[in-house]
């Protein structure tokens, strides 16, 4: 009996036994042993390669994302146009994401050869600098957890991924959900000095950001991945402004140092995503004084808009400092994206009322619905766009999805008037 006691309190360590380890040891056994799971799960789901790749799309799929019919889809593949689909039982035809890309540039071309630019600009969506539209940098931000941020920043990437775009999504958070949703395990799979800490550190071993992105089983969308080193800017840059107060140089200021990274690939993409951390410090503050756009996710419920408020208090105080000590703060939009809503719930519905009245159209006319279809999704590391319709009942998955294009649509006809489309 008294060796099973001992070997529970060896397993649990934090169990209420006289044989229990040191906190920092039994919570370290737990970290390698979820890890362990947490690898085999992904060897599974993922083999052989133990990566994510990304599903085909049916003809019908393709030619909506493109913005043609499925007849004329099916006349180019006859004509031997662009790239080829797969073609299984049945005669069914299917692309996948690069075929889908490779066919709206050679559409572009054949657009641009008869002299309509207009028509070029529908099937490739990407900026044109030379027409002054800059690079959009959004950032999703929030500092209560369970606000809907890391759901909300890896849909909206993905979303301008599959809709056209040049896409990084940047993982700025230290608990790096975005970077396990794309099918990193951040403890295994990166070996340090591989996020964007990487490129915004204060000495020596700082390494160039092109360095550091990591392509993605999303053509179109690559990743700067995050992990735990990120919080380290946290603790360097007190220093660093410690140092810089006696005379040393440490580069630029601590809220110029995510922008001037991002300066050094900005000719490589239309949209960066950020996803910030749920707490404001100096890594949040550098995101928002890179950005060109902010989405401010709430749950809606009164605690959540109640520290909503304190986040707008606290966000306006620091930003103010920092526009003092130069930092531009000029966002195209600034707009509130109520989350996890369910529409029939009286008091929700209330609160958006509420926020509506007070805010206007700097709430999203859409919210992101609560739904069974995105959680069952992430069982997987997986998302809604990501996952088959049939998967799940039709009413919870087209519930579901066109809760997401809806606002990702909005979104992106917000960044579409920022260059002035």
């Amino acid at each position: 009996m008294a060796g099973s006691t001992a070997a529970a309190g060896e397993a649990g360590g934090l169990s209420g036994t006289s044989y229990r380890r040191p906190a920092d040891e039994a919570i370290a056994a737990d970290a390698r042993a979820l890890s362990e799971q947490l690898k085999a799960m992904r060897d599974r789901l993922f083999a052989p390669t133990a990566m994510k790749t990304l599903r085909s799309f049916t003809s019908g799929e393709a030619a909506k994302l493109i913005g043609v019919s499925d007849g004329y889809l099916r006349q180019l593949s006859l004509a031997g146009e662009g790239p080829q689909p797969d073609t299984g039982a049945g005669g069914r035809r299917s692309y996948s994401l690069s075929d889908i890309n490779a066919l709206r540039r050679h559409l572009a071309d054949q657009a641009l050869v008869k002299g309509n630019g207009a028509k070029a600009r529908s099937y490739l969506k990407w900026r044109d600098s030379a027409k002054g539209e800059h690079l959009q940098v959004v950032s999703v931000t929030n500092f209560k957890g369970g606000s809907g941020k890391t759901t909300s920043s890896v849909h909206l990437a993905q979303y301008l991924a599959l809709t056209g775009h040049r896409v990084l999504a940047v993982d700025l958070d230290p608990q790096a959900s975005l970077s396990a949703l794309f099918g990193y395990q951040p403890e295994l799979d990166l070996t340090g000095n591989d996020t964007l800490y990487g490129a915004i550190r204060y000495d020596s071993e700082a390494r160039p950001l092109r360095d550091i992105i990591r392509k993605t089983y999303f053509d179109g969308l690559d990743l700067v991945p995050g992990n735990l080193e990120l919080q380290e800017f946290e603790h360097t840059t007190p220093q660093a402004l410690s140092a810089r107060q006696s005379g040393a140089d440490a580069g630029p200021l601590f809220f110029a140092r995510v922008q001037t990274a991002l300066a050094t690939v900005a000719d490589e993409y239309d949209v960066v995503v950020i996803d910030c951390p749920p707490q404001l410090g100096y890594l949040t503050l550098s995101a928002l004084c890179a950005s060109t756009s902010v989405i401010v996710t709430v749950h809606p419920q009164m605690l959540d808009v109640a520290s909503m408020n304190q986040f707008l208090y606290m966000t306006s105080d620091l930003l103010s400092v920092v526009r003092e000590a130069g930092g531009e703060l000029n966002f195209d939009f600034l707009r509130y994206l109520v989350t996890r809503f369910e529409p029939n719930d009286g008091p929700q519905a209330q609160i958006v009322g509420f926020m509506r009245s007070l805010f206007g159209d700097r709430v999203l006319t859409s919210a992101m619905v609560k739904s069974t279809a995105i959680s069952d999704a992430g069982l997987t590391k997986q998302t809604l766009y990501e996952v088959g319709r049939e998967n799940f009942t039709r009413a919870t998955y087209d519930r579901a999805i066109g809760s997401l294009n809806a606002v990702n649509g909005e979104i992106e006809a917000l960044i579409h008037a920022a260059w002035g489309r």
